[in-house]
Formats: structure tokens, sequence, C-alpha cells
């Protein structure tokens, strides 16, 4: 059954995500999408998936509090960012802000060596492993497609025209999200043991303990 549960969210996140402009209906179907992808682990049923399943968790929890930091910062006359369109030509009049957001995305979609790649890759190892090579292959299938709707967010923001920029002024709390969130993609890449060893750690005792 989970397997099933997987691929439905995977398919749906990916799929309905594509018929969207609106940002935040974008960003709700990839976070469907994402929890296929931590059920791909589940299905393993084994030790590798579970500490798949916390090192996903743990990178998609950091993307998602990036990209939506990012998001709800951005105002123009007082209202919030709604449409892809908004972010047209971002890399001109508010460059810190659209090259955060591209890594964010670039991360998001999978795009080696980036943080979201290794952890869709730890899931598809430990559903290999368990012999899950259909769940595998849709699930890399579905990430092609999901990576259509980030890099169009991305070609928007550095090659459409530029429109009216945003307000000035972030919340400390929001600049310190976003900063610790492409410090911790870009750290990753360099540095991905930690996250691994403590989640197989932490799978290691839970397992001892059952």
């Amino acid at each position: 059954i989970i397997w099933i549960l997987s691929a439905l969210s995977m398919a749906v996140g990916a799929f309905a995500a594509l018929m969207q402009n609106n940002i935040k209906r974008i960003l709700a179907y990839s976070s469907i999408g994402n929890m296929g992808f931590v059920l791909v682990g589940l299905a393993a049923g084994t030790a590798e998936g579970l500490a798949s399943v916390l090192v996903y968790l743990a990178i998609y929890m950091v993307m998602t509090a990036g990209t939506f930091g990012i998001v709800m910062c951005m105002r123009r006359n007082g209202h919030a960012l709604e449409q892809i369109s908004d972010l047209s030509g971002l890399s001109r009049t508010s460059p810190a802000m659209a090259y955060a957001l591209a890594l964010l995305m670039f991360s998001m979609s999978g795009i080696p060596p980036l943080a979201g790649f290794f952890s869709k890759l730890l899931v598809f190892q430990a559903a290999v492993g368990a012999g899950l090579y259909g769940l595998a292959v849709f699930g890399v299938l579905t990430s092609v497609v999901a990576a259509y709707y980030y890099l169009r967010i991305i070609k928007v923001m550095f090659f459409d025209e530029p429109v009216e920029p945003y307000e000035e002024g972030m919340p400390f709390m929001r600049r310190a999200i976003i900063a610790l969130s492409v410090v911790f993609i870009c750290v990753f890449i360099f540095s991905p043991s930690p996250i691994v060893e403590i989640s197989r750690d932490a799978v290691s005792v839970f397992f001892h303990a059952g």
C-alpha cells in the first residue's frame, strides 16, 4: 500500500503543478510530490530506507523554509507574490534574492551535486536495494517532470523582462532563515556525511531498541 501511495503522491505533485502559475500552489503541489519521495524510503522497509527518509526530511524542510521565506518576504504595493510572472527579471531588480531562490530551486529539482539531488539519490538507492525497481524508475521520471516547473521559475527570474521592483526591507528572522538555508545547501555539497551518519545512527538505535 505504501508504494501505491508513494507513486500517486509523486504523480499528483509533478503533473498537477505543471498546470499552475500561482507560485504558492506550485509549492503546495511540490510538497505533495516530496512526500511521495519520502514514502519511497518507507516502502523499502529497511534500515537504509528509514535513514534515507530522515535525510530527505531534513533537507526538504531546510529547502522549503528558505523558499517560503523568500516568497513571503516579497511584497509589491503591500501585496505578496502570487504568480510566477511576478518574478520576471528578478535577477536584475533583486540579484541576491534571485540567486538564493535559484539555488533552492536547483536543489529542489534534484540537480547534482546539490542537497536535493543527494536526498533523492538515497531514497532511490534504498528502493533499488529492496527490489522496488519500478517505483524507483517511476520516481526518477516524476522527478524529471517536476524539474520543469522549478526550472521555469529560474527562467522567468533570469531571462524575462523585469517588472516593478519589490519593496525594500525584510524581517531579520526571515533573512536569517533564507541565509541559513542557502548556507546549508552549499555546505552539504562538500560535507554530506554528518547528517547521513546522524540519520543512520538514529535508525540503528531504533532497530536495536526494537
